[in-house]
């Protein structure tokens, strides 16, 4: 299906979405494959195999026991922490995993295979899945991709994938792939680009719906920052990193009890540092478009409903218009970096997740403080232009360090740059789909150092103890 609002603003658990998200998915879908083909009961061994990136980093990043829970049938949008608590407690302590829910199976982290220096030729995360009967005759094995975002990719179905999504676009009323040709259909329309976006998801769902399933999206991002902000002492992993945002709230309370607009910065850095902490933990976040860059889009709405003019006096309808513009806006400006390069780290470095992220955020600001189209695209392409050669390397494969800061920081340049596009009026020099393209670009002349290998940057030149 084309890419829609629902694909690149979706419900997962932390800390990535192209390590645990994708890879808890591709589980899920093997196991229901499995279950399906009517062999499930004759399962008796289990293989896995992780490639490049995903098994480089991948215990930092949780992606071996989302890969156990998705084995076991759950789906990253629906589990809850306390059943990935729950089921992650009873396999580390029994040495056994449910297969597809039914099937006891003794298998563990310790039973994956890692191949870090070897990269499939479609994606640097890739992994294989095999199970076999007593004899050792393969039941059934498929090999799937995490492309970013929480999106897989099953290798084999790559053109078919393509071609499905090419034939799903036509079904779109107003279809475009470039910032161009999303900028010409407002001009057509006489739309903004949300209501662009609004047109095209009317295709799959009703208008209640679209509006109902965004008010939940952020509903998910509230609940995101008020758990974060009842945990505190230091976040996992064994980088003794320690949780601010309770901290960081507390002070707030005292220094800034009427929300005086001196203080946006302090109160966006919170969001934003409440959600990827909470993300770090393994909570349950939204990707926007990433778990990685999952507090730039939340803590730049709050800055829309809080401090943006005229909010002070807004009734709760229109505050709720306002997450659904937001957020509308912000997916069709996604569906851009989808299109014509990527939103996942491993495969161009942080540029595609904070960037794309940062970009997002700020188009769908622009919007709605009253922005023109041609302004949304000149806020989107402001942030994004300053965060191109953003690498990805985090410490001890740990979305921690820079993560956590680095999505504060996106979130401000978010503002910034929403700012100085609607000071202009709209006519710049570059433009968002050169922006993109050279995103793209640089992503593939990086070097895989630094493209979430955990052999790069930080991640080498910090002791992680």
């Amino acid at each position: 299906m084309a890419v829609g609002v629902f694909d690149l603003f979706s419900v997962g658990i932390g800390p990535s979405s192209s390590h645990t998200v994708g890879p808890m998915r591709a589980a899920a879908v093997f196991a229901e494959e499995l279950k399906g083909s009517g062999s499930l009961d004759k399962v008796a061994g289990l293989r896995v195999d992780l490639y490049g990136s995903l098994a480089a980093t991948g215990h930092g990043h949780g992606t071996m026991t989302a890969i156990l829970l998705g084995l076991e049938g759950f789906h990253p949008e629906k589990i809850l922490p306390a059943e990935v608590e729950e089921r992650l407690a009873a396999i580390a302590e029994t040495g056994t995993l449910q297969l597809a829910g039914s099937v006891p199976l003794p298998y563990g982290v310790k039973d994956m295979v890692l191949r870090p220096l070897t990269v499939l030729p479609r994606h640097t995360n890739g992994m294989t899945f095999t199970v076999s009967d007593k004899e050792d005759e393969v039941l059934h094995k498929a090999t799937f991709f995490s492309v970013g975002g929480g999106f897989i990719v099953r290798e084999g179905e790559e053109d078919a994938a393509l071609k499905e999504l090419d034939e799903s676009k036509k079904e779109l009323p107003l279809p475009f792939r470039t910032a161009a040709e999303l900028l010409g259909r407002c001009q057509s329309k006489g739309l903004s680009i949300g209501e662009i976006m609004f047109v095209n998801e009317r295709a799959s769902r009703t208008e209640q719906e679209i509006r109902e399933g965004l008010l939940h999206i952020y509903s998910v991002m509230e609940e995101c920052v008020a758990t974060s902000l009842k945990r505190e002492g230091l976040l996992p992993g064994g980088l003794k990193v320690r949780r601010r945002a309770p901290d960081w709230r507390e002070r707030l309370d005292k220094e800034d009890k009427d929300r005086d607009p001196k203080y946006w910065q302090e109160w966006v850095n919170l969001i934003a540092l409440a959600v990827n902490e909470e993300n770090a933990s393994g909570g349950r976040v939204v990707t926007a478009p990433t778990n990685g860059a999952a507090g730039i889009i939340p803590a730049v709405l709050y800055y829309a409903l809080h401090f943006a003019p005229g909010m002070d006096k807004a009734t709760q309808e229109d505050r709720d218009d306002v997450v659904v513009k937001f957020l509308l806006t912000a997916g069709a400006i996604g569906v851009l970096y989808k299109e014509q390069a990527s939103i996942s780290g491993a495969e161009v470095g942080c540029q595609g997740e904070v960037g794309s992220a940062s970009s997002m955020a700020a188009g769908a600001l622009a919007e709605v403080m009253g922005g023109t189209p041609q302004q949304v695209e000149n806020a989107a392409e402001i942030a994004m232009e300053h965060n191109l050669g953003l690498t990805c390397d985090p410490i001890g494969g740990l979305v921690q360090v820079p993560c956590i800061e680095r999505n504060a920081i996106a979130a401000a340049k978010a503002i910034n740059a929403a700012k100085m596009a609607l000071w202009g009026d709209g006519t710049h020099r570059v433009s968002l789909d050169e922006v993109i393209v050279t995103m793209r670009e640089t992503g593939r002349d990086m070097s895989s150092k630094y493209k979430e290998t955990a052999m790069g940057g930080l991640a080498v030149n910090v002791v992680e103890c």
